[in-house]
């Protein structure tokens, strides 16, 4: 069962479980469980994702319950209209705030985008963060004595793919748990030391116009067990 934090006659929101594949994909061939499926199956009517979570993030997803209903949205996603906030754990200490302005190349994968043009100029992307907390551990990964994380808030201006796991990358605070984008010894660090064994970014709120009352939902999703005993850490 998913669980449900919004629905109407229009609009239904969950939040997303980490490692759940919004559907099915090419890339996944081996998954048979799908958040489109599951959650036709858990209402029983038709749903249209309206923007997307990669497979190993959290939290909120929204999905339509009509066609125009999804055409509707999706231009206001595709408008930028939308807010996103998303929760995620990084290495190191990040700045108190900032902002990451650092084009992106669309990634293509080989079998989805097999027949995609190559040759591709980056596209401008731009992501607001905010240092929440930060913590050291007396634990040795890497070349240091001690470890360092920070607990951030992410707010993407644009909507790249991977945006927000390239872009910490990109300033060398690696979110925790990222197999793609991420640090191998981090990762397997927190596998072993706090049997952690997702990607710690969570889509924590969605502020969007609703397509027809023209009135601002704010959609929020709570942190799982596993992301939450994460951040006790923090205090």
């Amino acid at each position: 069962m998913l669980e449900i934090l919004y629905k109407d006659e229009f609009l239904v929101a969950i939040n997303k479980p980490s490692g759940l594949l919004v559907h099915r994909s090419p890339i996944d061939r081996h998954e048979t469980e799908f958040a489109v499926q599951i959650l036709r199956d858990q209402i029983g009517q038709f749903v249209y994702p309206v923007h997307r979570l990669d497979k190993p993030t959290s939290g909120v997803l929204l999905f339509a319950l009509d066609k125009e209903s999804a055409r509707l949205m999706g231009e206001q996603f595709m408008s930028r209209e939308s807010q996103k906030s998303y929760i995620a754990v990084v290495r190191g200490y990040a700045d108190e705030s900032g902002v990451i302005e650092h084009a992106l190349v669309e990634k293509l994968d080989k079998i989805a985008d097999k027949n995609a043009s190559k040759n591709r100029e980056a596209q401008e992307a731009t992501t607001e963060y905010e240092r929440l907390a930060t913590v050291e551990l007396p634990f040795a990964v890497g070349k240091y004595d001690k470890t360092r994380y920070s607990l951030v808030k992410l707010h993407p201006l644009t909507g790249r793919k991977h945006q927000l796991r390239r872009h910490m990358k990109h300033i060398s605070h690696h979110i925790l748990g990222d197999t793609k984008y991420g640090r191998g010894e981090h990762n397997k660090f927190i596998r072993e030391e706090f049997g952690c064994h997702r990607m710690l970014l969570h889509a924590q709120e969605l502020q969007i116009r609703h397509p027809y009352t023209n009135g601002m939902l704010i959609i929020q999703a709570p942190l799982d067990d596993t992301f939450e005993s994460i951040c006790k850490l923090f205090n």
